[in-house]
């Protein structure tokens, strides 16, 4: 009980530790090749286009989002959103994130089977995250059972996290396939790896915090019984 707690919090200090420097390596790599100026002189949205169309993903749309570091895929509808400095930017950061994202458009589009599990695990896991204190509270004013209720909630947050790591690693390997075809030149190649593995880091770090917290809430449930 007490290995699992200790565990479990030293977990979570390493995932901060991990966070914070992820935090920091995506704000530095980001903001230092979103002034470097592609070669290609392409904007993201044009990457993306470009990516989506020679992979016969003609029907999938690419739209403007407000914020920044905003960009994603959604598979829901079909669309990529891409922040503005993204999508009308043509820096080496701008075409790498974009580059990214038409990766999960290519996953989506091929079925790949991480992607297709992460989707469908996606609402429990947003129902565990949300409630998982809410029950262990619970657990301890009305019947213990209820925190294995909220362990067995907080497995599919855990799961997400796990399956969230191979996701997004391929679908920067895919944009870095993608981009050394001629899109940019290959001395950039090497720049756009440096985006994306800093992006990388922060789904490091909540994978660590998620397996943390699942300690944390297997002691709790030890204490009880």
């Amino acid at each position: 009980m007490t290995f699992l707690y200790g565990q479990g919090m030293l977990l979570v200090f390493v995932a901060v530790l991990i966070s914070l420097y992820a935090q920091y390596k995506v704000s530095s790599s980001f903001n230092k090749y979103l002034k470097v100026p592609s070669f290609s002189g392409y904007t993201g949205s044009e990457v993306g286009r470009m990516i989506l169309d020679r992979n016969g993903l003609h029907h999938v749309s690419i739209e403007p989002v407000s914020g920044n570091l905003t960009d994603h895929y959604d598979p829901r509808t079909e669309v990529i959103r891409l922040s503005e400095n993204v999508y009308n930017g043509n820096s080496v950061a701008a075409v790498s994130v974009a580059a990214h994202e038409a990766g999960h458009a290519i996953q989506h589009g091929e079925g790949y089977f991480p992607l297709l599990l992460r989707n469908n695990i996606a609402p429990i896991a947003s129902i565990g995250s949300r409630f998982v204190w809410v029950l262990v509270l619970l657990g301890f004013l009305i019947h213990p059972k209820l925190i294995d209720v909220a362990i067995m909630f907080y497995l599919a947050v855990v799961l997400f996290q796990l399956i969230t790591l191979p996701v997004e690693y391929n679908a920067s390997n895919r944009a870095l396939a993608q981009l050394e075809t001629g899109i940019i030149p290959s001395d950039e190649i090497s720049s756009s790896k440096k985006v994306l593995d800093a992006a990388a880091l922060t789904y490091v770090a909540a994978t660590l915090a998620a397996l943390g917290q699942l300690l944390r809430l297997m002691s709790l449930s030890s204490r009880r019984d």
